[in-house]
């Protein structure tokens, strides 16, 4: 009795203690949640304005902007492509997942939403590009044969544009040279610290500016040099707001689901503490029964 006492005892404090480091990871999380709430709402005032303009000066142009727009440089990227429909051959999927583990159920949501849609919507690999941000995606799709493109790891927890500059550019110049016909990206959208849903957003071609939507002004502008240069600065600058929104709305996401999980862990070990702390004392107060027993006897064996 004496060792099951000790082996309770030992499994109480190592769950203490194991307690005590996922408070400590659900309090960083909450830390990085409310860092990466903050940034995301700030985010979406910038990426609301791009988007107006964008829209207002798209609307205000003539049909034929688009021939109109001068070629660029070799070296330079043809943005004016990026609002152009074309028959789609090849898909490009942009999949958003953490580094590591505990964030619970976090990425196998996306992960299983992901060979779903390629299961349904792909014949073969042929027909497909995978670029991943996130070492569990980019293993993921590695351990079943699926080749990956491009794969961006160790990104920050509070992920800045120069981060995903390059993943924009590269998948800019995918598109325009035809690697692929649309990009979508797949994600977790954060809704609240308990909650996020699985979402599929096309970012290339830009198709979601709906002039109905552009803002007649009292006054109007002088543009210079033009509202066609203007619009081939601006449309880069949208396409990273619509990838950058959304890895900022991963992360958020991402955050949320390790805080949950780890709050999850807490709760447990205290619910195990518990079991093990009434184990203790029933075991304890059995041994203390058996051995006045033992006294008893033993006294009355003299007499």
């Amino acid at each position: 009795m004496g060792a099951s006492l000790n082996e309770i005892k030992q499994r109480i404090v190592s769950t203490k203690k194991t307690s005590q480091i996922t408070r400590a990871m659900q309090m960083v999380s909450a830390s990085k949640l409310t860092k990466s709430e903050a940034n995301s709402n700030s985010f979406q005032i910038y990426a609301t304005k791009v988007r107006e303009l964008v829209t207002h000066i798209t609307a205000s142009l003539p049909d034929n902007v688009l021939s109109t727009l001068s070629e660029p440089d070799a070296d330079e990227i043809n943005y004016k492509s990026m609002l152009i429909h074309r028959p789609v051959k090849r898909t490009a999927y942009i999949v958003i997942t953490s580094d590591g583990g505990l964030v619970g159920g976090y990425n196998s949501a996306i992960l299983k939403q992901v060979m779903t849609i390629l299961d349904e919507d792909h014949q073969s690999p042929d027909e497909y590009v995978m670029l991943a941000i996130g070492g569990t995606g980019a293993d993921f799709f590695k351990a079943r044969g699926i080749n990956v493109a491009y794969e961006l790891r160790h990104l920050s927890d509070q992920p800045s544009f120069e981060e995903v500059r390059k993943i924009v550019s590269l998948t800019t110049s995918m598109f325009q040279n035809e690697v692929f016909d649309e990009l979508y990206v797949c994600y977790n959208h954060h809704v609240n610290s308990l909650t996020s849903q699985f979402r599929v957003e096309r970012m290339l071609p830009i198709t979601d500016i709906n002039h109905d939507e552009a803002i007649e002004y009292e006054q109007e502008y002088i543009f210079e040099p033009s509202k066609e240069v203007i619009l081939k600065q601006l449309l880069p600058q949208y396409a990273e707001s619509l990838i950058y929104g959304a890895i900022v709305d991963a992360k958020t996401a991402e955050h949320a689901a390790g805080m949950t999980a780890m709050k999850t862990a807490t709760d447990n070990a205290k619910t195990i503490i518990d079991d093990l702390t009434i184990s203790y004392n029933r075991a304890r107060q059995s041994a203390i029964t058996q051995e006045i027993t033992e006294i008893v006897g033993g006294a009355a064996a003299l007499e």
